[in-house]
């Protein structure tokens, strides 16, 4: 048996073995942790893995690998990737990272860029509601039940700050969603509680380069820049919970336990399941 050295190591095997060992506790574990704690994959399950060429869902990608490798149980993976109207290089990038990565992809394609560009108000918001309906569908065609995106821990936080300070109400990202137009099937998101700063040592770590952003509002080449952090509520909330978390590391933690730790007696108002309001002077 050839025991290779780290040099001599494909760049898919470099990665691997960087998840089994370098990155398990940081990366594999709360990935882990978190399909078993918010019960995201059960046996049977045929989950649409969706890629967008960027360092979160080729992460998932890997993670779901490894996991499949020594899970209990069997379920099957389908590797979907979108092409909503990348430029040539932009997608060859995204070809390349998989086929370096050892993840055999399915690209589908669709026009959602030539569909929003024009669009002035929320395109991005717009733009992200069509993805995901041609991922459910797409999916679905392919026999899935479910579709994995690659939100994680900060997304989540940002998420539930951007609620409060812009939204006035108290939400979150849910770690899963059963879909409301695409019967039986369930969106989830299984980075929910691994944080972005291990990805990205995972990325460097590898030597690896990623799409950023790559839509006809930040049309770039495939070089990863920070072109995608122009302002906006989500960058404000990323540099407020940086510099809160300097004064208080807990802070990051604490944000992510408020929706966990929800007391119903202590707060004025809230809305139910079938989405009405109720007061705390209904049971004072």
């Amino acid at each position: 048996m050839t025991i290779k050295n780290k040099e001599n190591l494909t760049p898919c095997e470099r990665a691997e073995e960087s998840i089994r060992k370098k990155f398990h506790k940081s990366i594999f574990t709360p990935f882990a942790k978190g399909i078993k704690q918010y019960e995201l994959l059960k046996e049977g399950d045929k989950v649409a893995v969706c890629i967008s060429g960027g360092k979160d869902s080729f992460l998932m990608a890997k993670l779901f690998q490894e996991l499949q490798r020594h899970h209990r149980f069997p379920f099957e993976l389908v590797f979907l990737v979108m092409n909503p109207g990348y430029n040539e290089e932009n997608a060859e990038l995204i070809r390349f990272n998989a086929e370096k990565l050892g993840i055999s992809i399915t690209v589908f394609q669709s026009e959602i860029f030539e569909n929003v560009v024009n669009i002035e108000k929320s395109p991005c918001y717009i733009c992200a509601r069509m993805r995901r309906g041609y991922l459910y569908s797409k999916a679905k065609e392919l026999g899935c039940n479910k579709i994995a995106l690659g939100h994680h821990y900060n997304d989540v936080n940002e998420t539930i700050l951007m609620g409060m300070l812009y939204g006035g109400q108290i939400q979150t990202m849910m770690p899963k969603v059963r879909s409301a137009n695409f019967e039986g099937m369930e969106l989830i998101r299984p980075m929910y509680l691994v944080h972005e700063e291990d990805i990205i040592a995972w990325r460097d770590y590898n030597e690896l380069r990623f799409l950023q952003c790559a839509c006809k509002f930040t049309e770039m080449t495939a070089k990863e820049t920070n072109s995608e952090e122009m302002t906006s509520k989500r960058k404000k909330m990323k540099e407020l919970i940086k510099k809160l978390k300097e004064e208080d590391f807990e802070t990051e933690q604490n944000i992510f336990k408020s929706v966990e730790n929800v007391n119903l007696s202590t707060v004025i108002g809230y809305k139910d399941k079938k989405g009405e309001r109720h007061y705390f002077t209904e049971d004072y």
